[in-house]
């Protein structure tokens, strides 16, 4: 099984953007034993240090605590996913992709030891406190995150539903730092929601996918077609802020846009078992559809799978900014205790061997978000985006200028095709 991670902060969103598949403990075991060669000398360096700092640091130093802390500065030389697991951790990794749960909506990675939102999940309280990707959030109700591990800060944040927590945050462009008080709430994530922005012309979100998201996708299409008699000539599909999901999921959007057998992306690593690829199973549904796919620095793993498939393989334009460049498989290694090591394993590819991790997807035009005057942010705020998503979107400038661009592309022709 191969799942985007989520944290959750009482159950709180927050992730390290993370893909993972689950290994045995066993058979790990086994393989690990047989293969592994110990370097003595360095092993010496650390038996001489350990025992120094045993015996002469200030204070009494328990063995667990120098031992937890030299496997966590090990994993920590690797990069930000790579992590020992504690019990409780490992018990919010294994819920992590359910679509249900309490907190603040927002998810997020570690920068420069600070907690730095990948995005806020729509319409949540984070999303309605106007916390924004890129933010930096440096104090937890008045507590420095300096040092923490993200588990540490996603444990600060972890309380009670209805009760509020104080984030101070640091955001490019303001001098001074932000406060936001949130009311943590129980969080519903709806995977999709669909407009039709003009007659013929379609929009489509997808806030994150989950394992019902490809189904939700054609119930969005199916509604699109019977608003517009003419049948859709043209269709955006919003990814931005969308931090991924189940990679499997995203497998299966792609199949309603692609043709049956086409490559949408492979992973790539030192053992043989992690290198995987993945295919579309079903013919283009929309039937050549001319798409434009929005994405921004809040479009991580799963999106950027989508829409670097998309992309490469000439199905849709690719509209908006950057995107992440989160797209690595962590491997789930069950040890004992209840505990667990997830580790970096592989790294995913587009179709064209092009890397996302570290990287992302370059959009094919780049779309400037204009910024809202203060009358606009109130009137925007009254706005309910179920109930109002066409209203919503008219502050929208990627938006227009996407649907301006759509309108040209299906108006050139192109082969395309109308669905009924």
């Amino acid at each position: 099984m191969m799942n985007r991670v989520v944290l959750f902060l009482a159950c709180m969103a927050v992730s390290a953007v993370t893909t993972v598949v689950f290994w045995s403990y066993e058979s790990g075991n086994e393989a690990v034993a047989a293969n592994a060669g110990l370097p003595l000398k360095e092993l010496r360096l650390f038996s001489n240090i350990y025992g120094r700092v045993k015996h002469n640091y200030v204070d009494p130093v328990e063995d667990e605590q120098l031992i937890r802390g030299a496997i966590d500065g090990m994993l920590a030389t690797l990069d930000p996913y790579s992590v020992y697991l504690k019990e409780e951790p490992y018990k919010n990794l294994k819920i992590g992709t359910t679509g249900k749960f309490g907190g603040l909506g927002i998810v997020v990675d570690m920068e420069d030891e600070l907690v730095k939102v990948v995005s806020p999940i729509d319409d949540t309280p984070a999303s309605r406190a106007g916390i924004q990707t890129g933010d930096l959030i440096f104090k937890i109700d008045g507590k420095n995150v300096r040092g923490m591990k993200l588990s540490e800060a996603v444990k600060l944040m972890r309380g009670i539903i209805g009760t509020k927590v104080k984030l101070t945050i640091l955001r490019d462009g303001e001098t001074d730092p932000l406060e936001m008080e949130l009311t943590r709430a129980e969080i519903k994530v709806t995977s999709t929601r669909e407009t039709l922005l003009e007659p013929g012309y379609g929009y489509v979100r997808i806030s994150r996918f989950q394992t019902n998201t490809s189904t939700d996708l054609k119930g969005s299409m199916d509604k699109l077609a019977k608003q517009n008699k003419q049948g859709l000539q043209g269709l955006i599909l919003d990814l931005r802020n969308n931090p991924g999901g189940v990679l499997t999921a995203a497998v299966q959007v792609l199949d309603i846009f692609l043709e049956q057998g086409q490559m949408v992306v492979y992973t790539k690593g030192r053992r043989s078992d992690s290198s995987v690829e993945y295919k579309t199973s079903a013919p283009d549904r929309l039937n050549g559809l001319p798409v434009i796919v929005l994405i921004n620095k809040g479009s991580a793993s799963a999106s950027e799978i989508t829409a670097g498939a998309l992309k490469d393989t000439g199905r849709a334009i690719i509209a908006g900014k950057q995107s992440y460049g989160k797209g690595s498989v962590q491997t789930i290694h069950p040890l004992e205790e209840k505990a667990a090591l997830k580790l970096t394993t592989a790294k995913y590819y587009t179709p064209s061997g092009q890397v996302i991790d570290g990287v992302g997807v370059a959009p094919d035009i780049e779309l400037e978000f204009a910024e809202l005057t203060d009358e606009q942010v109130e009137e925007r705020k009254k706005l309910n985006t179920h109930q109002n998503l066409k209203e919503w979107l008219a502050y929208d400038s990627q938006v227009r200028d996407a649907l301006a661009k759509l309108k040209s592309v299906a108006m050139s022709g192109d082969g395309q095709k109308a669905v009924q």
